[in-house]
């Protein structure tokens, strides 16, 4: 069954349809060595390719949507690769046949915490567009006075550079003196928000956890740099709140052989980890006597 250029694409984990649209019209995409045009319907038999190189492309009936949860560790980036030779949060990921991760939404490079992956580009880009109103929650650490004035205006809302922005919730959990724990949500995803509300205050934010999206909680068990394969149940609530339909497929299972991939994938992780902390301690400054 043929589907449209753009939509193919897209799930492939390239950029949301506007963007392969905008590509195709751009003269960058090829099918079977002809320049593709917009509207253009494609079978999976087809050969794809974007700016020269070739892509790998399925039917929709062939990919399953599989969602990862990472736990990523501050001092990781959101980009695929980066100049500076910063490691990034795909360094550690599974690896993927005939598709990519795609990362749902960024944490900046000294944010920790909860961040999705999915194998369906689709998915991704309809969760990261802002009419989803996907809630995030972050436990953060501030240093400075904190009032009832302050936590008031920051439910209120205030005023920042790119408008206006408020937390829905804002929950003490714990501290001593100047240093305080919060537990806050919102229902955005722009850049820095949660610090840039924090430093509307004059309070200083430094430390900043993401722990849950939506309903989607970080495992109290997965270490930093860790990863775990999302179960059908909470893919599909993912795929309903981008508006889309259930997937009916997984690789995880309880039969023998899921059992066997689970215990791999422990490893995997146990593995990843272990690199991090390998990395950590490298890129650590070395001391000099004096």
């Amino acid at each position: 069954m043929s589907e449209k250029l753009q939509k193919v694409l897209a799930r492939a984990g390239h950029g949301s349809r506007r963007e392969m649209e905008a590509w195709i019209a751009a003269g960058r995409v090829s099918v079977d060595g002809e320049i593709a045009s917009l509207g253009d319907r494609i079978e999976s038999d087809v050969k794809v390719r974007i700016d020269g190189r070739t892509i790998s492309i399925k039917s929709e009936e062939d990919v399953i949507c599989r969602v990862i949860a990472y736990h990523k560790p501050e001092g990781e980036i959101c980009s695929r690769k980066d100049p500076e030779g910063r490691p990034t949060v795909f360094d550690r990921l599974p690896k993927t046949r005939d598709s990519r991760w795609v990362a749902v939404g960024r944490l900046d490079i000294n944010t920790s915490g909860l961040l999705l992956f999915t194998s369906d580009g689709e998915l991704a880009n309809r969760l990261m567009h802002p009419s989803n109103e996907v809630e995030r929650e972050y436990a953060v650490r501030t240093f400075g006075e904190v009032n009832d004035a302050c936590i008031q205006r920051l439910r209120m809302g205030v005023t920042l550079e790119d408008g206006p922005a408020s937390f829905d919730k804002v929950k003490a959990a714990g501290g001593e003196g100047m240093n305080k724990w919060w537990h806050v949500s919102l229902a955005e995803g722009r850049n820095r928000e949660v610090r840039r509300l924090w430093e509307s205050q004059e309070v200083q934010v430094s430390r900043l956890i993401r722990i849950r999206y939506g309903m989607i909680e970080l495992p109290k068990s997965l270490p930093r740099g860790g990863w775990i394969e999302l179960p059908m149940e909470d893919v599909n609530y993912l795929r309903k709140t981008a508006g889309m339909e259930d997937e009916t497929r997984s690789i995880l299972g309880t039969d023998k052989h899921s059992v066997a991939r689970a215990k791999v994938r422990g490893a995997k992780i146990r593995r990843a980890v272990k690199k991090h902390k390998s990395t950590a301690s490298a890129n650590k400054p070395s001391r000099s006597r004096s």
